[in-house]
């Protein structure tokens, strides 16, 4: 039972914090380590935030818990578990995780939240390298249901297949990558369409706000239902996924011969972020962490009431 087995919070950013909320609903015994000031109390707003979220989405009830936040690593003895949100830097990782094996038992999995760094890069130089993987999630992890698992040269099988029981016991999506790669699964796809989005304001073919609300409002309502294989499988009509790539292929493939790639310069930064700003003049940028919370959650249970 996940009440029986205590999971440790190694880092407690905006990440740590998420997942920490996530496990703790679950009804697991969270530990989260971060010696950062005020730790403690940034832990204790972000629970008593999100909690109502979860609740609503049937995976947490009653009052929020107290999550108990200790700036010693020495305080994850004795957890079974141990999610990673460490800085995406190989030296602080190989750092902190030279002190963490120094602490829990040799079964007790480490998974890394890691958004770029391959497994086998984190393993290096670790003691029990099987134990190491990375379950990368999408940000805020207690409301986006994906995890994506990826197995480093020297993760054990069955590393995978105990991390992918924790996740699930939690109610998250998993998917595996069949191998590792920068950038894993979602992060890789979520890259190339931001490279062509910036692209196309280097090359002044549309503003900022004009292609967040192409995305938004167009292929993003399909995304957000399915993903671009079965979207293009539906625009084959009763041909399906062969005939739209036999007749409209082509079509894709001259596109893709014209993406491009734009240097992030100063001055395209400049031109970015003042296009972002302009948006959030627009909006209350107050509130908007809590109205993309609740839309999240609306579609979360959308999906679940549609099997999607």
């Amino acid at each position: 039972m996940i009440a029986d087995r205590p999971i440790g919070v190694l880092g407690g950013g905006l990440i740590g914090q998420s997942w920490a909320s996530l496990f703790a609903a679950q009804g697991a015994r969270v530990i989260v380590v971060d010696p950062a000031p005020g730790a403690d109390a940034a832990m204790a707003a972000f629970v008593q935030a999100a909690w109502p979220d979860l609740c609503t989405l049937g995976l947490a009830q009653g009052e929020a818990p107290v999550i108990a936040v200790r700036d010693d690593i020495d305080a994850l003895q004795g957890v079974h578990f141990v999610q990673e949100n460490l800085p995406d830097r190989l030296d602080i990782k190989h750092c902190e995780i030279a002190r963490l094996e120094g602490v829990i038992g040799a079964d007790t999995i480490i998974a890394s939240s890691s958004s770029s760094l391959m497994p086998s890069e984190i393993q290096e130089g670790a003691t029990h390298p099987g134990r190491i993987l990375v379950a990368h999630p999408m940000n805020p992890p207690h409301l986006v249901p994906m995890v994506e698992l990826v197995a480093g040269r020297q993760t054990a099988p069955e590393t995978v297949d105990r991390a992918e029981a924790v996740y699930r016991a939690m109610k998250r999506v998993t998917i595996r990558a069949r191998k590792e790669v920068r950038g894993h699964i979602a992060n890789r796809l979520t890259s190339a369409l931001y490279r062509e989005a910036v692209h196309m304001v280097a090359e002044g073919i549309a503003d900022v706000a004009d292609i967040d609300h192409a995305i938004a409002y167009g292929p993003g309502m399909r995304w957000a239902l399915m993903g671009p294989h079965l979207t293009y499988h539906m625009g084959g009509g009763a041909g399906g996924y062969r005939h739209y790539l036999t007749h409209l292929g082509p079509t894709q493939e001259t596109r893709w011969a014209e993406l491009g790639q734009s240097a992030l310069t100063p001055e395209l930064i400049d031109q970015l972020v003042a296009g972002v700003e302009h948006e959030l003049a627009e909006m209350d940028p107050d509130t908007l962490t809590r109205r993309r919370d609740a839309a999240l959650v609306a579609l979360n249970r959308l999906k679940t009431d549609h099997r999607l």
